[in-house]
């Protein structure tokens, strides 16, 4: 299902400035996982004054679609995967250290 963030009625600021506004939709949305299918959208977010805005939005939110900060929705997992077991490690040792004396 393709859609165009310039269309969403929602404020998150950094859209405004993506280089991905005006664009095909479908260009963000292909068919396929691969890199060949995810080669064109990424060329544009490579380029994009707010790629990491847009990237952290995407893991944030869980958007398991399309592509967000030249990143597919595989690599968006293994990131959100990432940051949660940082979390999670960062939670038990301040626990630990609260323990104690």
């Amino acid at each position: 299902m393709a859609r165009s963030l310039a269309s969403w009625n929602v404020d998150i600021g950094w859209h405004a400035q993506a280089l991905c506004v005006g664009e095909d939709p479908e260009l963000f949305f292909p068919l396929g996982e691969t890199d060949t299918a995810a080669a064109p959208a990424r060329t544009v977010c490579r380029r994009c004054p707010v790629l990491n805005d847009c990237r952290d939005w995407a893991v944030r939110h869980g958007e398991t679609d399309g592509v967000w900060g030249a990143t597919t929705p595989s690599q968006r997992r293994a990131l959100r995967r990432a940051v949660l077991a940082a979390s999670a490690r960062a939670l038990l040792e301040q626990a630990a250290e609260q323990q104690l004396p």
